[in-house]
């Protein structure tokens, strides 16, 4: 029998490896700008075009490479971080595997532009698709250039894969943020088609995340320190009134390295409990520095996912550490619900004797005996005299006969009942509805009894609402008097730019959209005036979050995040005009029966289904 077992040539095999490594133009940014940091570099260029598929650089000051060093970075395992297995117990750089830029070069064309500080000029090498097309001496500054373009040339399949520019972009702007956070020495700038994103200056920490993430964030941090034999503990986490339903601001690093921890991060919740709700989520910026041998890197290809030798202490002390931090700021409130104040003693009062209260008591006292002279103790009721109750008849005709006026009244009280069931009103009474719980609608039909869920109910008609309105762009705006001014951050504007021509259709009027500052002067008539900003908020994290769900197009997208925010909540009181409007409105729709996350928006109990639970 023949042999079957191959071994796969090296494209083969280095594309195999790139596909672990390589995920999407946002892998490439962080394995990249990494290097540049290992490299020593004090300024980081990004470069960004049609969301990293036509042109990702990254542009550094670090040490450079000498010709020898640069084409050999390219082969498999390469590396100059390690030398030993013992190494990977000791890590104190970004990379170690040695993949990353055979990776890239197996399934793009790569052209690197590098040179050493003592060096009069620098080396050229171009690559496509791990075939070195060319080797050059160039003159080009200190460092190094590297130009990643045409991403997944040779794997057509995963490039159709790939989503949009502007939600390829979001990834590579996270990217950009979990790097640039833990390094506020290092001086970044981002370029995305032509146009500045962020240019972040050396800085500290603190002032690093108000760069990024808008001024308004640095009102909304509280300090974190904790060091320990485990563990050292610093960095920032949001305040508990601006946590937010979605998962954005959310930052863990451990040895200056972004992880990724649902244990770590369900110690913080825990340290928020009780003050926040229980589908919210808070936002923190941590930094972890433990010993580089309890800590296991190498178990994931994006080294995102980490393994710590004494996770229970950890989770311990970061959630305690937290603790101590909102309430030494008086963020959270400091109660000892076992001490009692009437039992404190005041200090003059220590060696004082107890003295026994004096009590009076008057024995004779009895409510029920009547005073002479006076009033009697009880009820102030008095009977009245029924005495000329005659008069009260005086006037009417005498001569009226006890029968014909027993008839009268007999007549008047068949009309009375006959007014009270007229046709109108009998079919009014059967489509009455009433609330149920603060959260069911419910009303009568031929069939049996309707009940409505009324929040996802009014979700379904806000979303056919709004979708219509974006498309026949024919929505009613209520202009402000005095425009309203909202803080966002680069990230944010970006989104907000993308949706402005939707949002117009649908009411929202912007005088101005730049430098982090947003002018609103005029909004939707469903929206108040008080809830602009919460309304804009939620509607960035909804669409950052719902785009990436696949072939929902920006409208839908759009008046989804709308109806989610705008509808009525499970609580909510409702008027009988309010509850006949949700009914009828419902049934307007051309999808009644599901909300826009497909869940079920009303059922109906049948006159059967009653009837069994009476048999």
């Amino acid at each position: 029998m023949a042999d079957i077992i191959k071994l796969l040539p090296d494209h083969v095999a280095n594309q195999i490896a790139a596909g672990e490594v390589v995920q999407r133009p946002a892998s490439v940014v962080k394995e990249l700008m990494e290097n540049a940091i290992d490299a020593g570099a004090s300024t980081i260029k990004l470069i960004i075009k049609d969301g990293g598929k036509t042109l990702i650089q990254v542009v550094d000051d670090g040490m450079g490479m000498s010709e020898t060093d640069a084409r050999l970075s390219f082969e498999r395992h390469a590396t100059s971080k390690i030398t030993s297995a013992q190494d990977l117990f000791n890590l104190h750089t970004k990379g170690f595997r040695g993949e990353a830029l055979a990776s890239i070069a197996a399934i793009a064309h790569v052209d690197m532009q590098t040179r050493k500080e003592d060096s009069e000029v620098g080396v050229q090498i171009k690559i496509e698709g791990s075939k070195i097309v060319s080797q050059e001496v160039v003159a080009t500054p200190k460092g190094t250039s590297i130009s990643v373009k045409n991403l997944f040339f040779n794997i057509p399949a995963r490039r159709n894969f790939l989503k949009s520019h502007q939600v390829e972009l979001r990834h590579i702007t996270d990217e950009f943020h979990r790097v640039a956070l833990v390094h506020p020495n290092i001086e970044f700038h981002f370029y995305n088609n032509g146009s500045e994103i962020f240019n972040l200056p050396k800085a500290k920490h603190r002032q690093r995340i108000a760069h990024i993430f808008g001024n308004r964030m640095e009102d909304r941090l509280v300090p974190v320190n904790e060091e320990t034999e485990v563990v050292k503990i610093s960095g920032f986490v949001c305040k508990p009134e601006f946590s937010k339903k979605s998962r954005g601001e959310q930052f863990f690093f451990a040895n200056d390295r972004f992880i990724k921890s649902p244990y770590l991060h369900h110690a913080v919740a825990a340290a928020f409990e009780g003050l926040i709700k229980a589908d919210m989520f808070p936002g923190y910026f941590l930094y972890l520095e433990v010993d580089p041998s309890s800590i296991d890197i190498n178990i994931h290809p994006t080294k995102t996912e980490v393994k710590f030798d004494d996770e229970n202490t950890l989770y311990a002390i970061l959630r305690s550490t937290i603790k101590h931090s909102l309430g030494q700021f008086n963020v959270a409130p400091i109660l000892d619900f076992d001490h009692d104040p009437n039992l404190d003693t005041p200090y003059a009062y220590k060696e004082r004797d107890a003295i026994l209260p004096k009590v009076t008591v008057d024995a004779s006292f009895n409510p029920f005996i009547e005073k002479t002279g006076g009033r009697a103790m009880g009820s102030s009721f008095q009977k009245t005299s029924a005495k000329g109750w005659e008069s009260m008849f005086e006037g009417l005709d005498r001569d009226i006969d006890v029968e014909e006026f027993s008839s009268v009244v007999i007549e008047s009280e068949s009309e009375v009942q006959g007014s009270l069931y007229a046709d109108g009103e009998v079919e009014e009474h059967l489509a009455a509805t009433f609330q149920l719980r603060r959260k069911y609608v419910m009303s009568t039909v031929r069939s049996g009894l309707l009940v409505i869920h009324q929040n996802r109910a009014h979700e379904r008609i806000l979303f056919e609402k709004f979708l219509g309105e974006i498309t026949v762009k024919e929505g009613v705006s209520q202009q402000l008097l005095f425009p309203l001014e909202l803080t966002f951050s680069k990230n944010e504007l970006t989104v907000l730019n993308e949706i402005k021509e939707s949002l117009t259709n649908i009411g929202f009027a912007f005088e101005s959209l730049e430098h982090e500052t947003v002018k609103v002067t005029g909004v939707p008539l469903m929206v108040p005036e008080s809830g602009i900003g919460t309304v804009l908020d939620r509607l960035i994290a909804d669409y950052m979050e719902g785009f990436d769900s696949g072939s929902l197009s920006q409208a839908e997208m759009l008046a989804k995040a709308l109806s989610k925010n705008l509808a009525i909540k499970t609580g909510d009181v409702l008027d009988q005009e309010s509850q006949l409007a949700l009914v009828n409105n419902l049934f307007a729709c051309k999808e009644p029966s599901l909300s826009p996350f497909q869940k079920v928006t009303y059922t109906i109990i049948s006159e059967g289904d009653i009837d069994k639970k009476f048999s």
